[in-house]
């Protein structure tokens, strides 16, 4: 719902994480709360938002928001986004993706560095 892919969130979770375990997790009805409260920080979603979900509700209010006339090729269908800020949106997303992934690289560098002066 949120439009975030497996991997990303795989990687926001660290080393023990991949697309096919978040996959796996996405099938299960009960989350173990030490995974929830990893979830809910990767996400910045409090935990509770996690465990009073109502997915009827969440379906209500993503047809409210979008209704019938949000469909491609209808001419009478009307938008609400302005394409500057998305585009602005994902390019900040971007960019904090290319830190984390800079952040990661130089933390396996120094464990590298570690292991070579053993």
């Amino acid at each position: 719902m949120l439009g975030i892919k497996q991997e990303a969130l795989a990687f926001d979770l660290g080393n023990d994480w991949n697309q096919k375990k978040i996959s796996m997790l996405e099938q299960k009805d009960l989350i173990e709360d030490d995974i929830l409260r990893q979830i809910s920080d990767a996400l910045k979603i409090p935990v509770e938002a996690f465990q009073n979900f109502d997915e009827e509700q969440a379906i209500n209010i993503i047809s409210n928001t979008f209704g019938d006339n949000a469909c491609v090729g209808n001419p009478n269908s009307t938008f609400n986004f302005n394409s500057i800020q998305e585009l602005k949106k994902l390019h900040e997303e971007k960019i904090a993706l290319y830190e984390r992934m800079l952040k990661e690289k130089d933390e396996m560098m120094a464990r590298l560095e570690k292991l070579i002066n053993k």
